[in-house]
């Protein structure tokens, strides 16, 4: 036994749950590194929405997206979420 009583484990379990629902929001926000600046992250969002257009339909089955919604996402401007 480490010590921790069953209340902080309960209290650290939902701690991290918190932190993965944060960081779910925040990937699906920015879905880029977080060192980048404002230029890296316009930048990464053009080209990442390139390549989402120029996916196959398989590839895109395997990511979860239909084709409309994938040229939905890949028709945005850069500098919109």
């Amino acid at each position: 036994m480490n010590g921790l009583s069953d209340v902080r484990l309960t209290l650290h379990s939902q701690e991290l749950a918190a932190g993965q629902n944060h960081g779910t929001r925040e990937a699906r926000l920015r879905n880029a590194p977080s060192c980048l600046g404002r230029w890296g992250l316009f930048w990464h969002r053009l080209h990442s929405r390139k390549a989402l257009l120029s996916l196959a339909p398989e590839q895109l089955r395997d990511v979860g997206l239909s084709r409309e919604e994938a040229l939905e996402e890949g028709l945005k401007p850069f500098w919109r979420l």
